[in-house]
């Protein structure tokens, strides 16, 4: 694949309280003919992390058309998993209409540096807010995934819900500092709000080169299923991109070298790139993704110019 950058689509002015920074993770819901919304979380003077959005031309999504004044989606309450920071994974629609939003909570802890769970929000008034499906986790704590089950991207298909995510329950230190290391799961549901306890390890760690994943994206076209997903580095550290394909969503081949797309010489995605999400629109086929320091920069946006 070869892909032509075309810079940074949007990053808050740092005007309001609640985006004083980043646009992070970008993850697109398809309103109308007309526009696409790319949710991202910003984040207040303190990092903390909530959910907002931004408008696309559906025809030109280089250009923005709108964003949210407020943010959709706030942090939980305190001493719940969520308190310090969300950020959406993962978007559809339900059959009756709902729009569900799979996301991650940040909780601060003190004996690891945090811990990363997945709740479920839903929205009944196409998107513009959203609320707790409950204030408790939907992954929560297992023994075999203890600190991290988070990253979630969820597809209905064949009236189950599929999702592949990323969890694990150690750390190592890597350059003088603690990280995390966790691989890239599945499982499925009925309802989407009750999961197992555990997932299929799907894909795991290459420890000599990586230490963790990012988000996946999984898209079907015809038979074949492709993933879009970060991949933590070892040396340097730091997020790169990765791609697989499948023929039935468990069994993945890696072809990383494959996908095209990596830092540039300069600029707001110098030092890593991140959180890629692929999107068709009008017969042309785009990148949406995230540079240096996890979105601090905005998100940007790639074509793919040869598949």
């Amino acid at each position: 694949m070869r892909w032509r950058k075309h810079g940074v689509v949007w990053q808050p002015d740092g005007s309001a309280w609640w985006a004083r920074s980043h646009a992070t993770c970008p993850t697109p819901l398809r309103l109308n003919e007309d526009t696409v919304r790319v949710y991202v979380q910003c984040r207040d003077q303190h990092g903390v992390g909530r959910v907002g959005y931004v408008d696309l031309d559906a025809a030109d999504p280089r250009r923005v058309v709108g964003s949210s004044a407020e943010p959709v989606f706030d942090i939980g309450q305190p001493g719940t998993f969520d308190d310090n920071g969300v950020f959406q994974a993962s978007i559809i629609r339900a059959g009756d209409g709902r729009i569900l939003m799979y996301y991650v909570g940040f909780e601060l802890c003190h004996h690891i540096r945090y811990r990363l769970l997945t709740g479920l929000a839903i929205s009944e008034d196409g998107g513009e807010s959203f609320y707790r499906a409950r204030t408790t986790p939907i992954l929560e704590r297992s023994p075999q995934e203890l600190h991290f089950r988070c990253g979630p991207w969820v597809m209905a298909e064949d009236g189950r819900f599929r999702m592949w995510y990323v969890a694990g329950s150690s750390w190592e230190v890597i350059d003088g500092k603690s990280m995390p290391i966790y691989d890239l799961r599945y499982m499925e549901s009925g309802d989407g709000l009750q999961w197992q306890a555990e997932g299929l390890v799907v894909m795991p760690v290459e420890m000599q080169y990586e230490h963790g994943f990012g988000r996946p994206v999984v898209l079907k076209r015809g038979n074949q299923y492709r993933m879009h997903y970060s991949i933590r580095r070892r040396e340097p550290l730091r997020y790169a991109m990765g791609f697989a394909v499948s023929d039935d969503g468990r069994r993945w081949v890696r072809r990383d070298h494959e996908l095209g797309i990596d830092v540039s010489a300069s600029g707001w995605d110098s030092e890593s790139v991140e959180y890629g999400v692929e999107i068709e629109l009008a017969g042309r086929t785009w990148l949406l993704y995230n540079g240096n320091d996890f979105g601090a920069t905005g998100f940007g946006i790639a074509e793919l110019v040869e598949p």
